[in-house]
């Protein structure tokens, strides 16, 4: 798999901003690195004035603003593989992108929810953006959070 060093020239010319990394929120670390692997644990999306995007797809949450939480959560997700590797370069490949959306029931577009989230990867890392992907509805996530994504990536030493 060829690597693309060119990830945080492409960053800077997109519409996305890194925000600072968030900090855990309990008795865990953001993302674990061991030889070619981050495992980035769950991230949730955030609006500009630092509030967490909450409620719950299919109820009090629209398509449009659900897209706009996991967008924000990559975007969150992203500054965390930064703070953890140092540069966005070192990414050789988003390997798995695993998105939960807190929905009702009936609600069925879980999947066009989390597009947004792996558009800003594609966005980002071009080609090495493109992943394997599941997404799915619970009843419920902690704090009433819209949705969290989770990634493993192939990184460079």
């Amino acid at each position: 798999m060829p690597h693309d060093p060119g990830h945080e020239k492409r960053l800077a010319e997109s519409s996305v901003v890194l925000p600072p990394a968030l900090p855990p929120f309990g008795q865990y670390v953001p993302s674990v690195l061991h030889d070619s692997r981050l495992w980035v644990g769950g991230h949730f999306g955030t609006r500009p004035d630092g509030s967490i995007h909450v409620g719950r797809c299919g109820q009090d949450v629209s398509v449009s603003v659900a897209r706009e939480a996991a967008r924000s959560a990559a975007i969150n997700l992203l500054a965390t593989v930064r703070e953890a590797l140092g540069s966005l370069d070192r990414v050789v490949q988003v390997a798995q992108v695993y998105g939960v959306v807190n929905a009702t029931p009936d609600f069925t577009e879980h999947t066009l929810v989390i597009d947004a989230a792996s558009d800003v990867l594609v966005e980002v890392f071009g080609e090495a953006g493109r992943h394997a992907r599941l997404a799915v509805g619970v009843s419920s996530l902690p704090a009433n959070l819209v949705l969290e994504i989770q990634a493993t990536l192939v990184v460079a030493p």
